[in-house]
């Protein structure tokens, strides 16, 4: 045993991912133009639209709070990348189901493909953490 550690700082300090700025700084932009948009509409919008309006600046909002947890708390064990699979296989299915009920079922055909792409990710990262978790079990031992 030395005295000396085994890591480098560089090696424990994590860079900020630079995807997840980006998609927190999207978020909070396409919620606030959104809002702003529905701010200043000059009459009374449909029911449908405000509903529209309001849920996508939820998603957005989620977005952005998704990547303000992650950046606040740092270093995460993979929990980020599985609330990120979450909220990506619940926002694509929620889209794709009000797509294929206020359009035609064919209007939800990429939406289907998407939420496809987001499940895979969700597996994936699930796997990631579980495959850590293992790991962690057996350095316990």
């Amino acid at each position: 045993m030395t005295e000396e550690p085994g890591y480098r700082p560089e090696q424990l300090i994590r860079p900020v991912p630079r995807p997840l700025v980006a998609a927190g700084i999207a978020g909070f932009t396409g919620a606030l133009m959104i809002a702003a948009l529905w701010a200043t509409e000059p009459g009374s919008l449909p029911a449908r639209t405000r509903w529209g309006f309001a849920g996508l600046i939820l998603i957005g909002l989620c977005w952005a709070a998704l990547a303000a947890w992650t950046l606040w708390r740092r270093p995460l064990f993979a929990v980020d990348r599985v609330v990120a699979g979450w909220l990506a296989v619940v926002f694509t299915s929620v889209t794709t189901l009000f797509t294929a009920i206020l359009a035609t079922p064919w209007a939800a055909v990429p939406g289907l493909l998407t939420t496809a792409a987001a499940i895979v990710v969700l597996v994936r990262a699930r796997a990631h953490r579980d495959q850590l978790r293992s790991h962690l079990a057996a350095l316990e031992e």
